[in-house]
C-alpha cells in the first residue's frame, strides 16, 4: 500500500503534539474532565437580562412599532451573549488533566487570568468525593478531595464525581500507585494545609 506523501504530511500537521502548553515530551494525557455546567449559572442569569433590556423601549412605547421591538430583541440577544461569554470561557478552559505523571488543573478566570497547578501522581495519598445537598444530588455534581503529602486539594463542582473518582483511581492503579506504597512513609510537617479549587 502506497501513502500519498502530501496527504500524510497534512495529516501529521493537523495532529496536535501536546494537549496543553506545559506538557512534557514524554507525558501522555490519560483523562480530562470539566466542572459541571452549573458554574456558568451566574453568567446565564445576567445574560438573560440582555434581551429584556433590548425590548424595553418598544414595550413602554408601542407606537415605535415592530421594527424597534425586533431590532431591540436582536441587540439584546447580542448583549446577553457578550455578558454570558466570560462565564462560558471560564468553564470551557478550566479543566483537570490526569497524565501518566501528574494531576494538573488549568483554571481560567474571566478573559485574562489563567493559573496552572499540578502535583505528581506519586504524591497522592488518597482520594474521596462528596455529594451534599439537594442541588448537588439532583444535578449530579460534587466535590473531590485529593489528599497529598503537601495538604488537601478540594475540587468543587465536579460533574459526576463518582465516575470521575473511579476513573482517576483506575489510572493510579494502572500506573502502579496504591496506598500500600505509602504506609511506611511519614508525612512531613505537623499539620496539613488544605487547598481549595473553586
Amino acid at each position: 500500500m502506497k501513502w500519498d506523501n502530501a496527504l500524510f504530511a497534512d495529516t501529521i500537521l493537523l495532529m496536535p503534539d501536546k494537549y496543553f502548553d506545559d506538557q512534557f515530551d514524554d507525558e501522555e494525557v490519560l483523562y480530562v474532565f470539566h466542572k459541571h455546567p452549573i458554574v456558568m449559572r451566574k453568567g446565564l442569569v445576567f445574560g438573560m437580562f440582555g434581551p429584556l433590556i433590548g425590548v424595553l423601549p418598544a414595550t413602554f412605547k408601542p407606537e415605535l412599532g415592530f421594527g424597534w421591538f425586533f431590532g431591540g430583541l436582536v441587540i439584546g440577544i447580542l448583549l446577553g451573549v457578550i455578558i454570558y461569554l466570560p462565564s462560558w470561557i471560564s468553564w470551557h478552559f478550566t479543566v483537570c488533566v490526569v497524565t501518566n505523571q501528574r494531576f494538573i488543573q488549568l483554571a481560567q478566570k474571566g478573559l485574562f487570568h489563567r493559573t496552572v497547578s499540578d502535583i505528581g501522581l506519586n504524591q497522592i495519598r488518597s482520594m474521596n468525593y462528596s455529594i451534599s445537598g439537594l442541588e448537588e444530588t439532583f444535578l449530579g455534581f460534587g466535590t473531590i478531595t485529593i489528599q497529598t503529602y503537601m495538604g488537601n486539594i478540594e475540587i468543587h463542582n465536579v460533574h459526576r464525581p463518582a465516575k470521575t473518582h473511579k476513573r482517576i483511581q483506575n489510572i493510579l492503579r494502572e500506573q502502579g500507585i496504591t496506598p500500600k506504597q505509602y504506609e511506611d512513609m511519614e508525612v512531613s510537617g505537623s499539620e496539613e494545609e488544605s487547598t481549595q479549587i473553586s
